[in-house]
């Protein structure tokens, strides 16, 4: 079966960065599974990945556009330390999601000087090119239950990965 758009689909990938360091790995875990058409990854490796069939290995480069965008110096701002409230020991590298006139947006601190936090709105690979090794395990029909939750099941149905779903309209 080919992968089309409603595809459960399991892969193990490697990717790394434009300068060619790791930054994940299934191969040595368990691979990943996603409903294929869904925006459940970047466009540029959903795109690469169409048609593909189990048993296909394949080496593809993302451009930023098609991964997590390019990195806009906007997003970077300074923000008084006091719009974070009671939070104490700001420090860099921590994440926030910030109220924005675009809605909430995740934040991750860059610096803190004196009384202002810079914090930084882009994706953390944002003005990337993204490298992938990819090695399709599996392509089936995703289940109308898998389609209606947005993600691929563990065997055994959706109680066995770790979350609940109302079933039965009841709260």
């Amino acid at each position: 079966m080919k992968i089309t758009r409603h595809s459960a689909v399991t892969l193990h990938y490697r990717l790394t960065d434009d300068q060619g360091r790791l930054l994940e790995s299934s191969f040595d875990a368990e691979p990943m599974q996603y409903i294929h058409g869904t925006e459940n990854l970047i466009p540029g490796l959903e795109a690469a990945l169409d048609g593909r069939v189990k048993g296909d290995t394949l080496e593809v480069t993302i451009a930023a556009a098609e991964a997590y965008g390019e990195y806009h110096e906007g997003l970077r701002q300074e923000v008084p330390v006091d719009a974070f409230g009671d939070i104490e020991d700001i420090v860099p590298g921590m994440r926030f999601i910030a109220e924005t006139e675009m809605g909430q947006r995740p934040v991750q601190v860059l610096e803190v000087k004196d009384d202002l936090v810079v914090v930084d709105g882009n994706h953390p690979l944002a003005g990337q090119a993204l490298s992938f090794s990819l090695e399709i395990m599996d392509v089936r029909e995703a289940s109308a239950d898998e389609l209606a939750h947005g993600h691929v099941h563990a065997p055994g149905g959706c109680g066995s990965h770790g979350h609940d779903h109302d079933h039965d309209g009841h709260e």
